[in-house]
Parts: structure tokens; sequence; C-alpha cells
């Protein structure tokens, strides 16, 4: 058995923002991508998969439990695969802020879920929400607390725009012009982020009044006019919002950002070749850039790894 392939994405803004109802735009991205297997691999990553597995069926049945009218499973048909060695087979790297936990969970509702809601149904406003609700509480295991944003957008495979927590759409983005010199790209860090105790220390931050003032007149505000530039496709307006963006970042959620970056973060700026943000929840993993010239910002980042995402 190989189950579907669900992707990996990107959250292009509203990282943390969403928590406190910022504008929000997530995009699948294809180039990683997981599916549940169940064949006579013995490797340790097959067999660290299903263990995780096992711990997460549990989960799910004492939500079940809680929840009955959230959302039911086949759990004979689940217990009996991943007694059978089923596991979550993914190119997708965890801790990298690319939803590894979100493929996961849409491929286990995708497979095992009861009445699911299909992608090829009409998705009315409402359906979209109880997905998301569903996918909140199903991804919680894995991090405390989930907007549920990943799993759908690998579920449904297609641009989500994020208005504020009660209130998210299906999207069209620009098409890419694959010979344009703007770009959006992961600057890979090297090292694994954690999400739960990044969550942890927004939240703590959060009990400053300073930081959430900063948070309402800077951070929401750049995020949300970054998004309208981006679907609008007014990429004079997105990189100035951008670059305003990236140093209210850098001068506020520096425990996110790897110290070996600072300096990075900031040369960006003051040459304009590339603005960097957050990529998930930071802490590690990838970290988003944004350039109108790739070329000028992959001389000017020629001791690091890049992948472009989307060109324009």
């Amino acid at each position: 058995m190989k189950g579907p392939l669900f992707y990996s994405k990107i959250l292009l803004f509203g990282e943390y923002g969403i928590i406190k109802d910022s504008k929000g735009l997530s995009i699948p991205y294809n180039f990683y991508n997981g599916a549940l297997k169940r064949d006579e691999n013995t490797s340790g990553d097959a067999k660290e998969s299903n263990k995780n597995l096992k711990g997460f069926v549990a989960y799910l049945e004492d939500l079940q439990e809680e929840q009955p009218e959230l959302v039911a499973f086949d759990f004979d048909a689940l217990k009996q695969h991943v007694e059978e060695g089923m596991y979550f087979d993914s190119t997708i790297p965890q801790g990298y802020g690319v939803g590894s936990s979100g493929a996961l969970v849409a491929a286990i509702y995708d497979r095992y879920a009861s009445d699911k809601i299909t992608v090829l149904e009409n998705l009315t406003h409402d359906k979209l929400l109880q997905l998301k609700v569903i996918f909140s509480e199903m991804e919680s295991f894995f991090h405390g607390k989930s907007s549920g944003l990943d799993p759908l957008n690998s579920y449904l495979s297609i641009p989500i725009l994020i208005n504020s927590k009660d209130n998210i759409e299906a999207t069209g983005i620009p098409t890419q012009t694959t010979d344009g010199k703007g770009a959006v790209f992961l600057l890979d860090s090297g090292i694994v982020g954690e999400t739960a105790p990044m969550v942890s220390i927004f939240m703590e931050s959060l009990k400053e009044q300073g930081f959430r003032d900063m948070l309402k007149k800077q951070f929401i505000k750049h995020t949300d006019a970054c998004v309208e530039d981006f679907l609008h496709g007014d990429f004079k307006s997105l990189f100035s919002n951008t670059k305003k963006l990236s140093k209210v970042v850098l001068n506020n959620f520096k425990p996110m950002i790897p110290e070996q970056f600072h300096g990075l973060w900031q040369k960006g700026i003051d040459t304009n070749d590339y603005y960097l943000k957050l990529c998930g929840s930071g802490g590690g993993g990838y970290i988003l850039g944004f350039t109108e010239d790739i070329e000028k910002a992959k001389e000017s980042l020629k001791d690091h790894k890049l992948e472009v995402v989307y060109q324009f």
C-alpha cells in the first residue's frame, strides 16, 4: 500500500501574526512530500515513524471520545495498519517550518476519517473552517497548539488566504514567471527548529504591553500590507513592506532567529540585495527570503544554500 502524496507548505506571511488575527498567506510547496506506506521497510526512520504513529493513534482515540461530534476515524483499520508497521514516508524535513507534521495529519485524515470533507466538493467557507478546526485539534499532538493551517494546506494543495482566525478562503496567486528576476527563496539555517519552545517565547512576550503594541502597530500592519501586495502582484510595494517587516522581526523576534544569522539579516536590509523573514516558528529550519534580483541575492549569500520557491 502507498497512499496519495501530501505536500509541504510555506507560510509566506503571517507567522505569529495569525495567532493575533493578522492576515496570512500559505502556499503548497511541491518540492517535498510524504505518503503513508505499509511494506517491509525496517529502517530506523520507518520504525521511528511507526512508533510516533502509535502515540498519535492513542491521542486521536482520546480526541474522538472527548469531541465525538468533531471527527470520527476508522480505528479498526488504522490500528491494524499501524500494527502491521505502517509509517509516513516523507522527504519533508522535520523542524524546518515547511509542514512535516501537517502533511502527516492530512494523510491520516484522508485515509481514515469517516464522513470526511473532500477536496472535490464545493468548499464553502464553513467547510474550510470545519476542516481547520479538525486539523488544529489533530496537529496539537505534535506542537501543543496548532492553527490547523499546515494540514489544511497540505490536504487541499491550494493557496490559502487567512483574513482572520475565523475567516479563511482558497485564493489564487500571481502566475510565476520562470525567467523573472524577483524571487522568494528558502535559506537553510542548518539547524533544526523546535516549534513549541518558540511559540511559548512568543506567548510570554505577549504579556508585555510594549510587545503587544509593536505587534499591532508594526508587525501586523506590515504583514497585512505584504499579503495584499503579493496577491495583487504589486511587487514594488511588496519589497518596500517586506523590508519594513524584516526590520521589525530583527528588532523584536531575535530569539527566533539563530544568532549566526543576525548579521546576515541586517546585511540584507542595508544592501537591499534581499530581505529575510521567519519561515514558520523560527529557531532554526528554513529562513524565508525575498529579493528583487535573485542573481544578486545568490552572490550576496554565496556561502549559503538557497532554494528558489517562486519567481516573478
